[in-house]
């Protein structure tokens, strides 16, 4: 990937009429397609600017995970909205808390303690039952539970949604994913549930440097996520 120089000496944010804006120099940011980037609030350019703030002598898009969720919410859910509704349904056809292991019984018994009382909140919060099953055979989903899922996702508003996309990319399950739009969970408690059966192993037969700078990885994004979510808000 090339890196850009930084171009830009001051970082500020304005209102505008179309929401609030990150300015370098003066000049409103643009994504990719050239859109204006019009956040939703405040706090959100804010924290927005503070990335671009943070930048030295490249920009390093890494370490910019807000900008990159508000182009996508602005450049791909504004032009490609029901292939990203799509994509995110998906993890609700094969969610991976309704996966789940044989055996031991330890983790069986973890699995169960952890995943089913999210499984019983996404029951009752949207009417989306799910059925669980055990080893790696597909688990048919009841069609009523799918259309309840589509409900939920597509009523949200595209900010919302590039980050609903992330976050089940980030954890495999859309449960999980709504579970963290609607403040059931904070990042640190999905992420913690989306690795039970990694974390379960470690346990058993010690940590592996390469997977854990991975998942530490991980975690960073699915809390910038978060904070995507959480600052976004109007």
């Amino acid at each position: 990937m090339t890196l850009i120089a930084r171009f830009y000496s001051a970082v500020d944010t304005a209102k505008d009429d179309g929401g609030y804006v990150v300015r370098l120099d003066g000049k409103p940011v643009r994504t990719p397609l050239r859109r204006l980037m019009a956040l939703p609030t405040e706090k959100l350019a804010d924290a927005v600017a503070a990335e671009w703030l943070a930048q030295e002598d490249v920009l390093d898009p890494v370490t910019m995970p807000l900008t990159r969720l508000a182009y996508a919410a602005i450049d791909t859910v504004c032009d490609h909205r029901k292939r990203v509704v799509s994509e995110i349904l998906g993890y609700g056809q094969s969610d991976l808390l309704c996966y789940r292991a044989e055996a031991p019984a330890a983790l069986v018994a973890r699995e169960n303690d952890a995943w089913n009382p999210l499984l019983d909140w996404a029951a009752e919060r949207f009417g989306a039952r799910l059925k669980t099953g055990t080893g790696i055979a597909f688990v048919a989903q009841p069609a009523e539970s799918q259309a309840a899922f589509a409900r939920a996702v597509e009523a949200r508003d595209d900010f919302t949604l590039a980050a609903l996309h992330g976050a089940v990319s980030l954890t495999g399950s859309l449960v999980l994913g709504l579970a963290l739009v609607e403040g059931r969970l904070a990042a640190e408690e999905a992420f913690a549930l989306s690795c039970l059966d990694e974390t379960f192993q470690n346990e058993a037969w010690g940590k592996d440097a390469e997977a854990e700078a991975r998942s530490a990885r991980l975690a960073k994004e699915l809390a910038a996520t978060a904070l995507f979510l959480n600052v976004g808000r109007p």
